[in-house]
């Protein structure tokens, strides 16, 4: 089809903000870009009014399930921009002929850092400290490092690859577990490949990285957290649902686990009375490990490309169905 005549929604609240030829670029390219009204990840009521009419929808956090797509009278791709789908009803999707594309990789380098600097700001109490010297204090808080320490990874791919990567230089022990890594695998990225519960019985740091299936959701349950090595801490940069927040809070509550860094949640955002939340051994960040320079311009760009090509008739890269 003709790209000029196509109509574009794009929802991504960081979309162009690092790069502006992301929007000119876009925009020259089509007949009308009509950007997310809110500011804030849209409810299937708010897609299903602004999909009338759209061709191509280059996709944030937003809720797109059959009744968001119900308006969809023109759509012929949704580019998510991210690697999630979890949000996306992919079956109605399909019986909509509507290409669903992500973006693998974009974000990996950005996520793993936020991961250790989850640990990093745990095992030095960052956050605890800061606030003491901004109220005159002066306290001497002993931390941990991560040397000699044995850090537990669940699931390998993009983002737990190069999580190993940063934590090589840390002169520490890595676990890792993901069903679909071998011990071949392992060995070339200088890790060692166990089972579960060697990983959660030995880990000083547990970081999450697995995908949100339906045999993922609130796997980190009591049982699990029971397994995992007195004294440990847990890091989740995956997806909130991953998580039993109910059980965690009672692992935090008894000493079991010793602190956790969230930066994803069941509900986003977080009740501000949520439990959780006020406990000071819990260090919580907004979902921000994609939000840097180099992830949204990655995103940005490979979201914008797959779209563009499924308009154009073309196969895109990272098609999910």
């Amino acid at each position: 089809m003709n790209l000029r005549e196509c109509r574009l929604l794009v929802t991504p609240t960081s979309y162009g903000k690092n790069d502006s030829r992301l929007k000119t670029d876009l925009e020259a390219q089509v007949g009308k870009v009509t950007y997310n009204p809110t500011g804030k990840p849209l409810s299937s009521a708010e897609v299903m009014d602004l999909l009338p009419g759209i061709d191509g929808y280059i996709a944030g956090l937003d809720v797109i399930d059959a009744a968001a797509l119900a308006g969809a009278d023109r759509l012929k791709v949704i580019a998510r921009y991210g690697v999630g789908v979890d949000n996306v009803d992919l079956a109605a999707a399909k019986s909509k002929k509507i290409v669903v594309t992500n973006t693998p990789g974009a974000n990996s380098a950005s996520v793993a850092e936020l991961a250790l600097a989850l640990m990093l700001a745990l095992a030095r109490q960052i956050p605890e400290a800061v606030e003491a010297v901004h109220l005159g204090k002066w306290p001497r808080y002993a931390g941990l490092t991560l040397e000699g320490k044995t850090i537990g990874i669940l699931g390998v791919g993009a983002i737990g690859k190069q999580l190993v990567r940063r934590l090589q230089g840390f002169d520490c022990r890595i676990l890792v577990h993901d069903p679909f890594v071998d011990a071949a695998a392992a060995s070339a990225l200088g890790v060692e490949l166990a089972d579960l519960d060697d990983v959660l019985g030995q880990s000083d740091f547990l970081s999450l990285h697995m995908p949100l299936l339906p045999e993922t959701r609130g796997v980190v349950n009591d049982e699990f957290l029971g397994r995992m090595k007195p004294g440990a801490y847990l890091i989740n940069t995956a997806r909130g649902e991953v998580i039993d927040e109910t059980a965690l809070l009672r692992a935090l509550q008894s000493g079991h686990l010793r602190g956790a860094g969230l930066d994803t949640f069941v509900k986003e955002p977080p009740d501000p009375e949520s439990p959780l939340l006020r406990l000071p051994q819990v260090v919580a960040t907004p979902h921000l490990g994609a939000m840097t320079d180099g992830a949204t311009s990655n995103m940005g760009w490979m979201a914008m490309q797959d779209c563009l090509a499924v308009l154009n008739n073309e196969d895109p890269a990272h098609r999910v169905v």
